[in-house]
Order: C-alpha cells, then structure tokens, then sequence
C-alpha cells in the first residue's frame, strides 16, 4: 500500500464516514442520564409539548400481556353434516349388501373390517326385518345416530385440549363471539371416548355389534368447531394496538426536570420522551446539521490520534498498512457497539463491547502509547455510539488502559492470558466507582462485573487468534515473532553454530550488547538481539573465509587477491539475504544483513589492493558493502557492536582503558564516516552505547586467575606424564 498521501486521506475519510453512520439519531446525541444522579444542568425546559412514552420493555410487556388475554377464536359450523354423512354411508351399505346373491365379503372394498362387514351383513340378511325379539339393521342404525348425534350436538373442537392450552375459548356464530369454557366442547379424543361409551349403552354391551357400530360412527366424528388462526392473530394485534404508548403529556413550556433534582424513574422516562420528540420533528435543514455534528463529532476524535501519529509514529503514519491496520480495529470494534444497541435484554451488555481486545493488540503490533491512545480514540466513540455515554467511555478507557500496561512487555503469548485479570481490575474499579455514586444495589454491581469478567476472558482469547491471522495477512511482525526467532534451535541458527561456531558465538556476544544498549536507548531490544542472531548467517556459504572460523591458524585470503578475497567478504550479505527470504524471516530481522555493514569500506584487502597494485589502479568501490546505510536504532546499533566485538577480540591485551579508547574511536569513525546518518541516534544515545559496549565487552574479556602449573599445561601434556607415573 505505499505511502500515497491519497490513500490516507481516503482511509482516514472511509473510517469516519463508517462511524458516522453507525452513530445514533439526533434524540440520542444528547447524553444520557441515569436513575439516582443528580440533574447538575440549568431547568430543562419543554419547548414543545410532547408525549411521556413508556419505557419501552414496558410498553412491550403490557401488548404481550394484552394478547394473552384473548382467547383462541373457533369459529362453529353445522353439527348435522355428521348425521347427514352417517345416514348416505348406512344406505350405500344397504344397497351393497343386497345386491350381493352370497355372503362373499371379501370383494367388497370398504373402509371396514371383515367382522364388522359380516355383522352387518347378517343384520340385512335376516328375514324378519321388523321383529321385535332380534335387533335388524334399521334398529342398529337408529341406535347409532342417536349417539353420534349427541356427541356432535354438543360440538367438537379440531383441536386438543393440550393444543389450546387454554381453560377459556371465543366461538364466533354468525357474526358474533362468546367466551365460554373450553371443557364445554369435546375435543377429537373425548368425543371418540363419549360415543364408544354412548354406544355400550345403546347396545347392552353386545361387543359384536359396539365393535361395529363404533367402527362405523368413529369415521362421523367431524369437528364442529374449527380454530381460526387468522381471526385470533387479528383479534390479538387489535388489543395490542388499543394499548397506550404514553403515561400522559408534557406541554410546551412546562418544566421537565430541575436544576439539582435527582433523577426518578418518572423524570427519565420525560428527558427520554422529550430527546425522541425533538428528533423526530426535525426538518430536512435540521437533519443536514445534525449529520454535519456527528461528522464534526467523529473527525475531532480521528484527527487527535492522527495529529499523534504524524508527530510521535512517524513510522506507523508513513505506512498506509499499518494505518489500514488501526482503521479495521478501530471499525471492527465501533461495529460491535453499534450491533449491542440491537440485542433487546435487560442487562449491562455495554461491557461486551471489545476495546480491551483493540488495546491488546495495538500493544502487541505497535507499542504501549500507541496502543493508549488508541484505547482513548476507541472508548470515546463507542461513549458517542452509545449516546455520548461517560459512565462507559470511562469503563474502557479503565479496561484498555489496564491492559496496555500489562501487555506491553509481553514474553511469550501464553502471557497474553495474564491480561484478564488487569481488565478485570480496571472494568471492576469503574464499576464500584459509578455503582457506589448511583447508589446501584449490591446485586446490580454483581451482574455487571460478570459482563465484564466475561469480556475479560474473551478478548485475551480473541487478541491470540486474531494476532496470527493480522501477522499473516499484513506481514506484521510483533514482538511475539521476534520471541519465536530467538530460539537458538531455529533451523539457520543451527546451521550457523554447526558450520561456522565461530561466527555463531561472535552473534551471541553482539546480541547481549545490543540487547543491552537497546534497552538503556528506548530502542527496541528484543529486535536489536534477535537482528543480531540473524546478521552474519551469510556466511555459512563459505565460513573458512572469515578469521572467527579459521581454527587451525590456515588463512585461505593468503592465497586469494585482494579483489578476490573482498568479494567473498561482500558476498556473505547477499547470501544472508537469500537464506533469510528462504525461511521466510520478516523484513525488519532482514534488514540487519545489509545494514550492519552499511556501505563501509573492507579496507583491509582494500589496502593490500593499493600496496599492490598501486592506489591509482584500485576502484574503491569494488571494495565497498552495497548498503543500505543503518536506518534505525537497532540497525545502527548492530553496526558499532559488530565493529566493537571484532576489534577488541583482535587486541593481544583487554585493558579497560585500551578498549574505552577502541569503542570510541570506532564509533566516532563510523559516526564521521556518514554510517549512522539515517538513523535517529543522537549524541546522548551515542554516549549510553559506548559506556555499554565497553562494561559488556570487558565483562566478556576480563582477566581470570590462572591455574597452578598452567604454563606447563599451556606447553605439554602434564596430566599424561602423571598417568604414566601412576602406571609405572
């Protein structure tokens, strides 16, 4: 993404005219007030009349409690299409059965059993229709619509008793309804129940013909009452609708609150009716200010935190990734504020809202006071989101603060779970504070620290699988990476110390005093030792050609040209370069293989160049690292450490004021020599990193007490002599 100035403007405008959409209407900008507070402000003063509106949880209880108390409507129909269906069904049977010169049922396709076909049959069989002393067909068919008829004249509902779950119904007749019991009624069940028992009755418990008969009538159960969805959701909505919005009216110029009053239920529920009045009579021209405000509102804020990058993080404000970066945090958790006003519950789920997570991360990508100034930025729009709410831009400035401070020397990421307890402690201190000032009740206070223990846990969580994921995607490297790299069983380190241990312990060495020095500069220490693991892993392309590796006193450059032997020494830059594109190190460790060395000149072999073949015959340039020059003050730093280390390792005697006057004038030769020009180390810095190098140098060189007989052990084998003896 560069460092277009265009695209600055256009994230710096994007993100503001995103938050400015997410910001509430007009009645909310005004900030809220809270049951228990003291009304500081002047007389609040209706300028128009207005509605007292109900608290709108409230308002939707009473409507709910309003449809509850409407009964299932049923609409009745005729009961005598039972009878009707019955007596068609009882005459078909007739025809069929009398047709039929047999007793062959079984051709017969009804929705009978066989014993209740071959009953039936046997009735219509019998000679004597009319006989008094044996029941006929006729008789048997009389009997069952007597019951059928008595069930269905007393109704029967299309639904359960268990369905209605009501003890009250509404039965729409005609054009009107009555409420009446819903028990009066049988549903399908009862009503099968009722008729088998109608039936045992009519028939003396002969089980042949109940059997039968109820086989038959069971199918003339129809429903005579059917429940009317639509009638019911209608009736419902109109109860809704008759129930009032308002407690009552303000007129103009009536006073709302006073100055020094305490706020009660009732006067909030007036300022809140009063801001949503005032908002919804606003003109187009009203609308146009409105919108221009929350603009107005936004870009303040905005700007504050851009006006301290461009002054403080010159590096950050540069890099429209990095700004890209701070955007999406700053967005992702407005857009959080935004969504909770949605979520309709009666709890305090403002301390859901994510800013101690964007203060995580901040920390960890950039550094604590970006990360703070951050977390002032982001509480104070989410505190405009929710309507310039103070109580919780507080809360999360506590929150985010406390987890600045205990992320901003983060070692390892399991370190980043240490972090719930600090924004714990902040939202718990911001919670006590304004919970003892509204005289919030005990059980109050309890639930809302459990929503911000809750967010508490979730951010540390988030913060660890977010940060892979922003590592990934913009190619950030953290302080966490930096960690990882330090491990000395890293694949090239391994390498190093296996090919070329010489140039491995001469890393180690310039790690401790960068790491050191860095710490005493405000530098970055943790980069500046990790550059320095890093810095000369080149030269495990050729290490016999560099003297820390040269063990067995052979020095290949003997036999080597001068120009030769420079453009071995030059190559192992190039060669670092590519091993660490190769294992994909990030650019900021990278950037230490080139700088280290700058643009410095090898002016040993540059010399033995001019001896022999004469200074006008030398191109100077041939004998010269391509650079970049140190551009920051860990690069710098590494250049001095690198010049220090070798040439005090090089001296026959470690005197401390024979290394005092090496470190300076090593320094002072790269600091004339336009080494450390790019870099923002000043004289002060220049000062602290000569006093470190030289006490960490001489603490690496100081003289030891030396061993009995160790001249004699420095010369020949002692210790074989004395087993020899002991032998003989």
């Amino acid at each position: 993404m560069g460092t277009s100035r265009k695209v600055k403007i256009l994230i710096f405008l994007v993100t503001a005219a995103l938050l400015v959409l997410m910001f509430p209407r007009g009645e909310s900008l005004d900030s809220e007030v809270a049951v228990g507070t003291i009304w500081t402000k002047p007389d609040l003063i209706a300028t128009t009349s207005f509605e007292i509106l109900k608290d709108p949880k409230v308002y939707e209880a009473e409507k709910r409690r309003a449809a509850q108390k409407v009964y299932p409507i049923f609409i009745q129909r005729d009961e005598s299409k039972c009878l009707k269906d019955l007596n068609y069904f009882l005459d078909s049977l007739q025809t069929i059965f009398k047709a039929l010169p047999d007793s062959d049922y079984s051709k017969i396709i009804l929705p009978l059993s066989q014993s209740s076909m071959q009953y039936v049959g046997n009735l219509l069989k019998r000679s004597n229709l009319f006989s008094s002393d044996k029941r006929n067909f006729k008789q048997f068919g009389s009997e069952i619509k007597s019951a059928l008829n008595s069930v269905c004249k007393k109704g029967v509902l299309n639904l359960s008793y268990k369905q209605i779950g009501r003890d009250t119904i509404s039965v729409k007749k005609d054009k009107y309804l009555t409420d009446i019991q819903t028990k009066t009624f049988y549903d399908i069940q009862t009503a099968r129940e009722k008729l088998k028992t109608l039936l045992i009755k009519e028939f003396d418990n002969d089980s042949s013909a109940v059997s039968a008969a109820y086989e038959i009538a069971s199918k003339f159960v129809y429903p005579t009452l059917r429940y009317s969805e639509t009638l019911t959701a209608r009736a419902r909505q109109a109860a809704m609708d008759k129930v009032p919005r308002n407690l009552g009216i303000v007129n103009e110029n009536e006073r709302i609150v006073a100055k020094h009053d305490r706020i009660t239920p009732e006067i909030k529920l007036k300022i809140d009716s009063y801001r949503i009045a005032k908002g919804e009579g606003k003109s187009f021209v009203e609308s146009v200010l409105e919108y221009l405000g929350k603009t107005f509102h936004v870009l303040i804020i905005l700007s504050l935190f851009g006006l301290y990058l461009f002054l403080s993080r010159k590096k950050i404000y540069n890099d429209n990734k990095f700004l890209l970066l701070i955007s999406l945090i700053i967005l992702i958790t407005s857009l959080t504020a935004y969504l909770v006003q949605f979520i309709d519950v009666k709890a305090p789920i403002d301390f859901l809202v994510l800013v101690p997570l964007s203060s995580l991360l901040l920390t960890i990508i950039f550094d604590s006071r970006v990360a703070f100034f951050g977390t002032v930025t982001i509480a104070l729009l989410i505190g405009g989101l929710r309507g310039n709410d103070y109580i919780i831009t507080l809360s999360h400035i506590a929150a985010g603060g406390f987890a600045v401070y205990i992320s901003k020397n983060i070692t390892t990421r399991n370190n980043i779970f240490r972090a719930f307890f600090y924004i714990l402690g902040g939202y718990v201190l911001a919670i006590l504070a304004f919970g003892f000032e509204r005289f919030m009740s005990f059980e109050e206070i309890l639930i809302e620290i459990s929503f911000a223990a809750t967010n508490a846990l979730i951010s540390p969580i988030l913060a660890f699988g977010l940060l892979f994921l922003i590592e990934k995607f913009f190619k950030i490297s953290t302080d966490l990476t930096f960690l990882e790299l330090s491990d000395l069983n890293n694949p090239l380190l391994r390498e190093l110390s296996q090919k070329a241990p010489g140039t491995f312990n001469h890393s180690l060495v310039l790690g401790t005093m960068v790491e050191e020095a860095a710490s005493l500069i405000r530098a970055n220490s943790l980069l500046a030792r990790v550059g320095a693991y890093y810095h000369d892993i080149g030269k495990t392309y050729y290490p016999e050609a560099f003297v820390e590796n040269q063990f067995d006193g052979k020095n290949i450059h003997d036999k080597l040209k001068p120009e030769q032997s420079a453009e071995i020494i030059i190559k192992h830059v190039e060669k670092g370069i590519e091993l660490a594109e190769e294992h994909g190190l990030p650019q900021e460790i990278i950037d230490f293989i080139p700088m280290h060395h700058g643009t410095l000149l090898v002016s040993y072999f540059y010399e033995k160049a001019k001896k022999l073949y004469g200074e006008e015959n030398v191109n100077e340039e041939d004998f010269r690292y391509k650079g970049p020059k140190p551009n920051t003050k860990e690069t710098g730093l590494l250049m001095l450490a690198d010049a220090c280390e070798s040439a005090v390792r090089a001296m026959e005697e470690i005197e401390p004021s024979k290394v005092e006057n090496l470190v300076s004038n090593l320094i002072e030769f790269r600091f004339r020599d336009g080494q450390l020009d790019d870099t923002p180390l000043n004289f002060k810095d220049i000062k602290i990193i000569k006093d470190t190098f030289v006490k960490v140098l001489l603490n690496q060189h100081h003289r030891r007490v030396r061993y009995p007989q160790q001249d004699e052990m420095e010369n020949e084998n002692i210790a074989g002599k004395q087993s020899d003896e002991t032998i003989h």
